[in-house]
């Protein structure tokens, strides 16, 4: 008798996917793994081979086995060795999707078009100096002025992961303690597992970093602080002007956080309902500010800008000099001219607006199924749930993807589980996906009272 048998508490297809996902989490089925055929299942279970096949697909929609054809299904290996441990997870191998959720990037549809813009960059890929100041004075002069405070110095970067290994690499040395938000962005803590930093996890809430939890965090003596302002990814919440002055004046008050330089990584910039806000406004001579343009005007762009005093942000050109050199000031010539481009700047706002519109039908429709949950900035929400993995499979029975809550968390267990949806990228079946969501969230069965998203 296969495993699968006795793990099965439900014989519907939701409850034969579940225990197949509980099976391969935990590890008693291991990658590689030959499940059994659908007609010996079904004949072991006595349920109709539909149920079995039902059940496998809902599985493999989540991206957890693979059908061979007459060699059989098997749970699959982890793909794609070349990735970060934590984006490996996020990228998984997965079937198509009805509906992808998951992803954490811009409707392409909502971009600004690049023709125009195109349009009036040079023919040829000219530079007069490989020694040319590295930011092309428009842009620069643009830059500057729509900069959240008055910063000594900016340069653009190849993206804010670009950014934010540069400045850790120029501010940090190996077994330095780093703090981040826990929840956070995945490839924060593949990177400074590259680098050989230690994460000083603290939560966050509504407002940002809880203060509390932060002033413990700074009196270990962390070199650099990691945080999104705005539109923080996974939770959406948007850091407000008194929680950055409160967090500015614990870093001034605390001694053994004297040197500890902040890097903000503001990677939704121009979609953000939130106002425009940083700890330079406060700190300038401690802050490095990324501005990321991926999901406002487009991930491949690769294109990002970084200010800060220059004491900071000379080692980190001079470095760059020795590897890239610069950004392509073609990329930056088309950078500013979506920047200033009347048209361009109203097909961002017009995203701006969509996304938020998005994000408020799903959780006014969450809201009806008993889910309460603040309106997140940004493009995605961030979902509890009793268990990830059964969440995930029940989703996949529905044709929904999302992306596993496990990875944006330091470390497994530290939280309550969720899941991460990217509500940006849901245009219509908004009753329908909050109806799965809701589901995935409360499986049927327990209480109706309203589940609150709890970020910690």
């Amino acid at each position: 008798m296969h495993p699968i048998v006795a793990e099965i508490e439900n014989r519907s297809p939701a409850g034969i996917a579940a225990a197949l996902g509980r099976l391969i989490g935990s590890g008693r089925l291991a990658p590689g793994d030959r499940l059994p055929t659908v007609r010996d299942l079904a004949a072991q279970l006595e349920v109709s081979p539909a149920t079995i096949s039902a059940a496998w697909q809902a599985v493999a929609g989540a991206g957890l086995i693979v059908s061979r054809g007459r060699s059989g299904t098997f749970v699959l290996e982890q793909p794609q060795h070349w990735l970060p441990t934590r984006s490996k997870v996020m990228a998984g191998r997965q079937q198509p999707a009805r509906i992808d959720l998951s992803k954490g990037t811009p409707d392409p549809a909502l971009l600004p078009a690049l023709g125009p813009a195109l349009g009036r960059v040079s023919q040829r890929a000219v530079t007069a100096s490989y020694h040319e100041v590295p930011v092309i004075p428009e842009l620069l002069a643009l830059l500057s002025t729509s900069w959240p405070y008055p910063v000594e110095d900016i340069t653009v970067v190849d993206g804010a992961l670009d950014a934010l290994s540069r400045s850790l690499e120029a501010v940090t040395r190996f077994g330095d303690r780093v703090v981040v938000e826990s929840p956070g962005f995945p490839p924060f803590f593949d990177l400074l597992d590259q680098l050989g930093l230690t994460p000083i996890p603290v939560p966050v809430d509504a407002n940002g970093i809880e203060p509390e939890a932060f002033a413990a965090a700074l009196r270990r003596g962390p070199s650099a602080v990691i945080l999104q302002p705005r539109a923080h990814n996974p939770t959406g919440a948007s850091m407000t002007v008194d929680r950055a002055r409160d967090l500015a004046q614990l870093l001034e008050v605390t001694k053994r956080a004297a040197d500890t330089v902040v890097i903000e990584d503001d990677h939704s910039g121009d979609i953000s309902t939130a106002a425009d806000v940083s700890l330079g406004h406060w700190l300038p001579d401690r802050v490095l500010h990324i501005r990321s343009y991926s999901k406002s005007h487009g991930p491949d762009l690769r294109i990002a800008a970084l200010g800060g005093p220059t004491r900071l942000l000379d080692p980190i050109v001079a470095r760059r000099m020795l590897g890239p050199g610069w950004t392509s000031r073609m990329l930056q010539t088309i950078l500013h001219e979506l920047l200033s481009n009347p048209e361009s700047i109203e097909d961002v706002a017009e995203a701006r607006r969509v996304y938020a519109r998005r994000q408020s039908a799903l959780v006014v429709a969450l809201a009806s199924h008993g889910i309460s949950i603040a309106q997140p900035d940004g493009i995605n929400l961030w979902l509890p749930v009793l268990d990830e993995r059964d969440a995930i499979v029940h989703l996949a029975a529905h044709g929904i993807r999302v992306a596993a809550g496990s990875p944006f968390v330091v470390e497994a267990g530290d939280t309550t589980p969720h899941v991460r949806v990217t509500a940006g990228a849901l245009e219509n079946d908004v009753e329908a996906v909050a109806h799965a969501l809701a589901g995935a969230a409360r499986p049927q069965g327990l209480a109706t009272g309203a589940l609150a998203t709890r970020w910690s």
